[in-house]
């Protein structure tokens, strides 16, 4: 088997490193006081860093990048070697060379865990992408869901595929998205992790490669590593524009992954939404690969923008059900503690995945799994998911104006919906940066952690689960953090605990 999992052309390189704008650009070496093969390393470090080129894909042979760079073939041999040097290239005879990371450097492999509730009023927490319950829908959908219970309360309670009615009031809501779907066809899990994990023990077996886009959802990456499966990162679009479409061809032709796990609408962590189109060719590049395309819809309902119109679900493109499982869950629209998630697929899958659940939690909570029925039953759901929306879209703008006022020099573009901003750090380290700003008192989680092997150093993530005062104040002493790391006046060690309780 081959060491390396995807490959980057000297074009697509030269591409790439031409789009730094000036961050390590071999573009235009005249004039430079950094020798030209210093300048390529830098670039190529900084993509594998920054995500863009993913860890363990094969860089174009040395003759080849020399001419797509117009610089001698001796500035690439001269690069790679330093890269070699200092971790961030591995090569074998025969095999060529390939992007890696340097050698003891700590995995982005810990959860993002809510700040314990104790902690809360002295820490701002801005890891955990998840707000307070939306009332008084919550309480509404509780008492509905206790004068349904007796009945149920007479039996073993044990439901592997869900409660019947819950089955068919999800079936109902795609039918009603122009997607038919016969309750056959749901199967109700614990939250969307639940539904993953299942989906990853019956279709991935350990050692099998599944792609991933990177940067993706750090607790996914984290469940995935843990099953045994060998990620492969495809490189997101830059900005909000979704998926690069070559890079994922490319990948499922090179790589053949037994799985994909996609995030198509209000992508998390970066908040972009892939168009109609892209979806479309995906499903069929998939499909042409042999490739099971697992499509996670858990921020679909999260739409910021009043004039948006989201595109056709991913499974929309997959009528006969034979390359797309989708993934759906309330706790992300509606509440984190309601955990229900589902899995929409064919039925034969589905009834493969009932079947291994046996091995695994049996089922879902039943009091749960009728609060959601009473909710999509009764048109609380819709009336619940217009107050987050308003809510959320509040939060995101006073965020958004609080960074913009104390961090002019992150970079972000603001996303259309979902829970998260995407930002890039002014060329500092976001892991330094989260290190300092927890010890001031603020909670964020790095770029690391949504990527592959080390990728994203230079970004972190920051969900819309603040407004006003609190938001203004997060972006202060983020701010702070940030001039700490910058002027290396004060090590991340010896910073005081403010704001610690």
């Amino acid at each position: 088997m081959s060491p390396w999992t995807s490959s980057v052309g000297a074009p697509q390189l030269a591409r790439l490193l031409g789009s730094q704008n000036g961050r390590g650009s071999v573009t235009s070496l005249a004039g430079r006081r950094t020798p030209a093969y210093r300048s390529l390393a830098d670039g190529v470090r900084t993509l594998v860093l920054e995500g863009r080129v993913p860890v363990a894909a094969r860089l174009p042979a040395e003759r080849e990048l020399a001419a797509a760079l117009a610089v001698s073939r001796t500035t690439v041999a001269a690069a790679y070697e330093a890269l070699r040097g200092e971790g961030f290239l591995e090569s074998r005879r025969g095999a060529g060379s390939w992007t890696a990371v340097p050698a003891g450097s700590p995995l982005p492999t810990r959860a993002l865990d809510p700040l314990p509730p104790e902690a809360a009023g002295s820490v701002i927490d801005l890891g955990c992408a998840a707000l307070t319950a939306p009332e008084p829908w919550l309480t509404r959908a509780v008492q509905g869901a206790l004068e349904e219970l007796p009945p149920y309360a007479h039996t073993h309670g044990d439901y592997p595929a869900g409660l019947p009615a819950l089955r068919s009031a999800i079936a109902d809501r795609y039918t009603a998205r122009g997607i038919p779907t016969m309750p056959e066809q749901i199967m109700v899990t614990t939250g969307a992790m639940g539904a993953v994990a299942a989906i990853c023990r019956l279709m991935a077996g350990r050692g099998e490669r599944v792609a991933v886009e990177s940067p993706s959802y750090a607790n996914v990456l984290q469940l995935m590593r843990e099953a045994g499966a060998r990620l492969v990162p495809v490189a997101m679009a830059d900005g909000l524009a979704g998926w690069d479409l070559a890079a994922w061809r490319q990948v499922l032709r090179d790589a053949a992954p037994r799985m994909a796990y996609v995030i198509a609408d209000f992508h998390n962590p970066t908040g972009a939404l892939a168009p109609e189109e892209q979806r479309r060719e995906l499903v069929e590049a998939a499909r042409a690969a042999g490739t099971l395309l697992v499509a996670d819809e858990t921020m679909s309902e999260l739409v910021l923008d009043p004039d948006l119109r989201l595109p056709r679900p991913v499974c929309a493109f997959d009528p006969a059900g034979s390359a797309v499982i989708t993934v759906g869950s309330a706790s992300k629209s509606f509440w984190a503690g309601l955990r229900i998630g589902w899995v929409r697929a064919a039925p034969d899958v589905i009834r493969g995945l009932v079947a291994a659940r046996a091995y695994a939690d049996l089922g879902t909570p039943v009091l749960d799994q009728l609060a959601v029925t009473w909710l999509l039953s009764s048109g609380g759901w819709e009336q619940a998911i217009a107050q987050r929306r308003e809510q959320t879209r509040e939060n995101r703008d006073a965020l958004v104006a609080a960074v913009r006022r104390h961090l002019p020099e992150w970079e972000f573009a603001v996303p259309q919906g979902g829970l998260t901003l995407w930002a890039r750090t002014g060329g500092l380290s976001g892991s330094r940066i989260a290190e300092a700003a927890e010890r001031l008192g603020v909670r964020v989680p790095s770029g690391p952690r949504f990527g592959v092997d080390g990728a994203f150093e230079g970004y972190v993530r920051l969900p819309f689960t603040v407004a006003g005062a609190v938001a203004d104040q997060a972006a202060t002493r983020l701010a702070e953090a940030t001039r700490l790391v910058a002027s290396g006046a004060v090590a991340a060690a010896e910073m005081p605990r403010t704001y610690v309780a």
